[in-house]
């Protein structure tokens, strides 16, 4: 992924290239509308969950903006497919739903964020841009539930790639020290600020850490900094 264009839907290889999947027609049709006209590129939309798999294998889109009640197959199905295929897919659940069940299987699933359908437009749009780069993105009061579950699932016998081997990766200084943040819940940008580097370099420790521990997306990546306490002060 590349540095979000400030204010737009555009990359500084492009625009942002986005799939809009809800099985409603005007609801699908005026999300897509509105992120065409705010400079993104919707490649592909689709009504159902069968549909969605095949036209985002075609299409690859960088944000896939997924409602979960879809007909032939689920949402969470559709994400864990998708993602399990393509781990730099990124995922921003858009749902009338704000049961905490469905937000912690969105996320189970690979979703990088959730947002509710009550949303404004341009709650939406920054959404989908934060989305792109892999800033986690969730409604106001469900970001503290997420992070809570990472934390529990800590707590379980770790199931990440390498664990139990006698030798963990070695990471860098800044690497363990993104990783820390990351354990916190902070975002890229919180991450940037406080380290006083760019959204870019942050990204690229993160990439970079997920990679050496052969990890596939932020949930595993939370929970491995989690299990070795690094959210701890």
């Amino acid at each position: 992924m590349t540095a979000d264009t400030a204010g737009t839907g555009e990359t500084r290889q492009g625009p942002i290239r986005v799939m809009v999947v809800d099985d409603h027609p005007m609801w699908r049709d005026a999300v897509a509308r509105d992120l065409t006209e705010s400079g993104f590129d919707v490649v592909a939309t689709a009504g159902d969950g069968e549909q969605a798999v095949r036209r985002a294998l075609a299409a690859a889109p960088d944000v896939l903006v997924l409602d979960l009640n879809l007909p032939a197959k689920p949402g969470v199905q559709v994400c864990k497919e998708l993602v399990g295929a393509d781990p730099a897919l990124r995922v921003l659940v858009l749902s009338a739903s704000g049961e905490h069940a469905d937000v912690l299987e969105a996320v189970k699933s690979g979703a990088t964020g959730y947002l509710l359908k009550s949303a404004s437009t341009q709650e939406l749009l920054d959404a989908v841009r934060r989305t792109a780069v892999g800033d986690p993105v969730f409604t106001p009061g469900l970001a503290g539930l997420v992070l809570g579950e990472y934390r529990r699932l800590a707590a379980e016998p770790a199931l990440a790639a390498g664990a139990g081997e006698p030798e963990a990766p070695r990471l860098t200084d800044r690497e363990t020290e993104v990783l820390r943040l990351v354990a916190k819940g902070l975002s890229y940008k919180q991450i940037a600020e406080r380290l006083v580097i760019s959204h870019r370099t942050v990204q690229n420790h993160v990439q970079n850490t997920l990679g050496k521990l052969q990890l596939h997306n932020r949930v595993e990546l939370v929970r491995y900094a989690i299990e070795r306490g690094l959210d701890e002060d």
